[in-house]
């Protein structure tokens, strides 16, 4: 179980092949890999902004990943998530989880990053030709969420 917090970017394959190396009962490995957007609510985005509360995020991002391996049986999970300015098409985040199978591992990666969508202690601040805005969750995102039915 990894969580890192950083601004600089990150290589997928490597952090893939890392995150299965030495398990050889590995059967799956399931990734998400969120980027920046060019457009957003019909304004072009120059750039994003993203704050974070250093210690607080990395302890509620153990603690999912953790809740995760308490529901799926995953051999290993890692959330990568990047702070600072970013450009599109930039990656943001990356959540990774590997298990013997496919069902527990898409499912473990999509109840994380439901999780880091709606409640991870993240600030996003889009730069628009119209100036900043703070961007708030989705009623998607959160609706998205509401199916896992967390306590």
């Amino acid at each position: 179980m990894a969580v890192r917090i950083q601004t600089t970017d990150f290589d997928l394959s490597s952090e893939l092949a890392a995150l299965r190396a030495g398990n050889p009962t590995v059967g799956a490995v399931v990734s998400f890999v969120g980027t920046v957007r060019d457009l957003n609510e019909g304004a072009a985005i120059d750039a994003m902004e993203l704050e974070h509360y250093p210690g607080m995020t990395e302890k509620a991002l153990e603690h999912i990943i953790g809740e995760a391996r308490q529901r799926w049986p995953l051999f290993d999970a890692l959330i990568v998530h990047r702070v600072g300015p970013l450009l599109p098409q930039e990656q943001i985040v990356l959540v990774a989880c590997t298990a013997a199978h496919r069902g527990e591992a898409f499912a473990a990666c999509e109840f994380i990053i439901d999780y880091l969508k709606t409640d991870a202690p993240f600030w996003k601040k889009e730069n628009t030709g119209a100036g900043a805005r703070w961007v708030d969750a989705r009623v998607s995102d959160a609706a998205a969420l509401a199916k896992w039915s967390r306590a």
